[in-house]
């Protein structure tokens, strides 16, 4: 198992650059706000605060974020134990309040190699709990932003854990959507699906208005106005276009409560009976 981090020390002169120097908890980000959703404790009152916004737009938020992550496990479970895939490029992880990708790609597949980026300092401080999997595959994390796709795959860290010769599940759960369009995010994912070789899956989630018939983009939105990055929602056609050239698998781009769910998995009614977000998963031909 690699490790990248090192012991954090106040009196180190790089201390002011250490991810823990760099939290700053009076601004909400995504990453907190869904570990509150989680019911995880890995948040600050301005991310509580947020969260509560969102709850009072959508009183399903909770639910919704919760089936969300459960979409997510069903297609690392099955890219595991189903498609052969052994390696994994996790990007806007988030924090461990639920099982992250290599706990459950690691019940398959004990030797599966996981990396895994984030931009939050606060994901980064919690990294080494992230860091205990099985000792047959590895773990490592990166501080990295999205919208910096070259950074991510010329990493050392990323190299030394992942082989791009050989196929690679690239994991974009619930972040695309804090990537404006003036930052161009298919340019981004297209940086990313274009590294990875045939035989390799793109997993991906989006935040969506199509089911928020009530509200304007503008309410939709403002609980994440003051936050490290704003939300955009999405359209299914606009979600469906971060696939373009590769095959979507059954069923499709769809509702994530819907994507192959579980007969044997509790399936929490959600109030307003949409989760509003899409998911898929697709293979590079």
């Amino acid at each position: 198992m690699t490790h990248s981090g090192k012991e954090t020390d106040p009196q180190d002169p790089e201390y002011a650059d250490a991810p823990a120097a760099r939290i700053n908890p009076h601004i909400p980000h995504p990453a907190r706000i869904y570990d509150f959703l989680l019911g995880g404790k890995d948040n600050f009152a301005s991310d509580r605060e947020a969260a509560k916004g969102l709850i009072e737009l959508s009183p399903g938020t909770r639910e919704g974020v919760r089936a969300h992550r459960a979409f997510v496990s069903r297609a690392v479970r099955y890219l595991a134990a189903e498609a052969g895939i052994t390696q994994f490029l996790d990007i806007g992880t988030g924090l461990p309040t639920q099982d992250p990708t290599h706990v459950i790609a690691q019940r398959a597949v004990p030797e599966a190699r996981v990396a895994y980026v984030d931009n939050d300092p606060i994901v980064l401080v919690h990294g080494r709990a992230l860091l205990t999997g099985d000792p047959a595959g590895a773990t490592e994390m990166i501080e990295a932003d999205l919208r910096q796709p070259q950074k991510i795959l010329s990493d050392p860290a990323v190299r030394e854990v992942l082989d791009f010769t050989r196929p690679v599940a690239v994991i974009l759960a619930g972040i695309l959507h804090f990537v404006t369009d003036d930052e161009d995010p298919y340019g981004v994912v297209e940086q990313l699906k274009a590294v990875v070789p045939s035989g390799s899956h793109l997993l991906l989630s989006h935040i969506t208005m199509d089911f928020a018939d009530n509200l304007s983009r503008e309410e939709f939105t403002k609980p994440y106005d003051n936050s490290s990055a704003p939300m955009v929602p999405r359209s299914h056609d606009e979600t469906l276009r971060f696939f373009e050239g590769w095959d979507l698998l059954d069923p499709g781009l769809v509702e994530v409560v819907t994507w192959r769910p579980d007969p044997v998995e509790y399936q929490e009614q959600i109030p307003g009976g949409h989760a509003w977000a899409y998911g898929g998963l697709a293979v590079k031909p």
